[in-house]
């Protein structure tokens, strides 16, 4: 794919001062006196050129900050890139993957066809392995690029990027390698996710996804994939799916992944169930939204793709634990035959939901997917989904919403979200909220009161888990990049580092 610039990542033992590339990225604190070892040693090759930057003030390590330094016939790299780790004491794992992305990204404007990265230095109590598997996470995010459909540039880019992660200690190396390779999967999983859900809906309707999913599938050892047609779904009684995509001129598909790993490495642990949401384009239906950002719901299939993402990078890793993901997919479009405000859907599950909102649809697709993943004896499950505005309103851009129906399966989740860097909030979805999601005239109504509307949502969602474990992550506003940081703008592909550290957590 144009969209994806080929990347080629490893690591090599070599001298910082002698390493020849194009540029070499360094890491400083923003609260650290003086230049760290690796740091000073370069400033002396250099003629004191990284102090007079700090003396002038035109770097001060503060995160997101970086400098340009150039070489000279005292050291090996045409450039010096100085990246600001903000302060030590807050340093995490996602402090270096976005400093890596930095670094990528820095790559890219430049031209650059080399890069060496250092950054790893400046840490001195975070674990190699995790640090050589955020690094390969953020080179990828860093150097990712959606232009598939420009014709002409002005400027260009390079095709490809040969990034190597440098030390003088090969112990160093070896320990940053166990994480590299794991690193490099998610990345790319990551970066094939962000390409789905960056093409249009004249690009990717539902039996499009279907078909890139069996294309996925077909490539990736471990995987297959059935796909239910609209007429299989109807034979089936999935009501909640068809109805959503009633209206266009694209009909649904109900896409199921599933992972096997090789033996019987699994047969000790639970079977998992990854739910997503593929609404391709969301326009609201007969309920239609605002023109104004209407754009972006090509962007209501992020929860489905992080799936496919995920499913992909479980399976090259070769996790030993058995896996679905399902996907329902849909347009959801205003025509004469759009389902309706007043309309009452029979469920896959056999309950009866009354249609208040047409806009409200993402949790008619899921609710079908959930009680398929349940009648498939799931243990656990875990959807994804751009599910509500209220999620946004409460959370903004930072975090996505977690809930869920079992204290243990919350706590996995967090520590997933604290290990990929891919944020989380407990919501409540509890008793009270499913009171409000009771109609006086089917078994359920599709929306709620005015307030709480992540939560009523979610626990709408939780009449359809049955007695499995069940997590719902409620991605609306995390599903994009709206500004380019340490990353392209676009689609950010959430979920995918997420669910898959939470797969690799339980395999271990």
């Amino acid at each position: 794919m144009k969209a994806i610039i080929d990347v080629e990542l490893k690591t090599r033992n070599v001298d910082f001062s002698k390493c020849k590339t194009d540029l070499l990225a360094t890491g400083q604190f923003y609260d650290t006196k003086g230049l760290d070892k690796l740091n000073a040693e370069l400033d002396q090759k250099l003629g004191g050129a990284i102090e007079q930057v700090l003396k002038l003030g035109d770097f001060k390590g503060k995160e997101g900050t970086s400098v340009v330094v150039y070489g000279n016939e005292g050291i090996g790299a045409k450039r010096i890139l100085l990246i600001g780790l903000g302060e030590k004491k807050k340093a995490t794992l996602d402090t270096l993957r976005k400093a890596a992305a930095s670094a990528a990204k820095k790559s890219v404007e430049i031209k650059a066809e080399n890069l060496s990265m250092a950054i790893h230095r400046a840490f001195d109590k975070l674990d190699l392995a995790a640090m050589g598997r955020a690094m390969a996470e953020g080179t990828y995010l860093g150097s990712y690029r959606y232009d598939e459909f420009v014709t002409e540039s002005e400027n260009g880019r390079l095709k490809s990027l040969n990034v190597e992660v440098i030390d003088s200690d090969k112990a160093k190396l070896t320990k940053l390698n166990k994480g590299l390779a794991s690193g490099i999967i998610i990345g790319r999983a990551q970066s094939y996710a962000r390409t789905l859900a960056n093409r249009p809906a004249n690009i990717i309707n539902p039996a499009e996804l279907a078909a890139e999913a069996k294309r996925m599938a077909k490539t990736t050892a471990g995987l297959s994939c059935t796909v239910f047609d609209e007429k299989q779904m109807a034979a089936k009684g999935m009501g909640g799916v068809l109805a959503v995509g009633s209206g266009s001129v694209s009909p649904p598909r109900f896409i199921i992944l599933k992972y096997s790993p090789p033996g019987k490495a699994a047969s000790s642990r639970p079977t998992i169930a990854l739910v997503g949401k593929a609404i391709t384009f969301d326009s609201g239906g007969i309920s239609i939204k605002p023109a104004d950002k209407m754009d972006e719901m090509k962007l209501d299939k992020t929860g489905g793709i992080a799936v496919l993402g995920t499913m992909k990078a479980a399976a090259e890793m070769r996790l030993p634990i058995n896996i679905y993901g399902i996907i329902p997919a849909a347009e959801n479009m205003p025509s004469g035959t759009s389902y309706r405000p007043g309309d009452i859907i029979t469920t896959f599950s056999g309950k009866t939901v009354e249609i208040l909102n047409t806009d409200a649809e993402g949790r008619m697709i899921l609710c079908d997917a959930l009680a398929y993943a349940v009648a498939q004896n799931c243990d656990v499950i875990i959807d994804i989904a751009t599910l509500t505005g209220a999620c946004r309103v409460a959370l903004g851009k930072y975090m996505a919403g977690l809930m869920g129906n079992d204290e243990r399966l919350m706590k996995q989740m967090q520590t997933a979200a604290e290990e990929s860097g891919e944020k989380v909030w407990p919501l409540p979805s509890g008793d009270e909220y499913a009171e409000e999601m009771k109609s006086k005239i089917a078994d359920l109504k599709n929306t709620g009161s005015r307030w709480g509307g992540a939560c009523t949502a979610a626990a709408f969602l939780r009449q359809f888990a049955g007695n499995a474990k069940w997590a719902h992550l409620d991605i609306a506003g995390t599903e994009m990049f709206e500004r380019a940081e340490y990353t392209a703008e676009g689609s950010s592909g959430f979920g995918v580092r997420l669910l898959t550290t939470y797969l690799m957590n339980i395999a271990k």
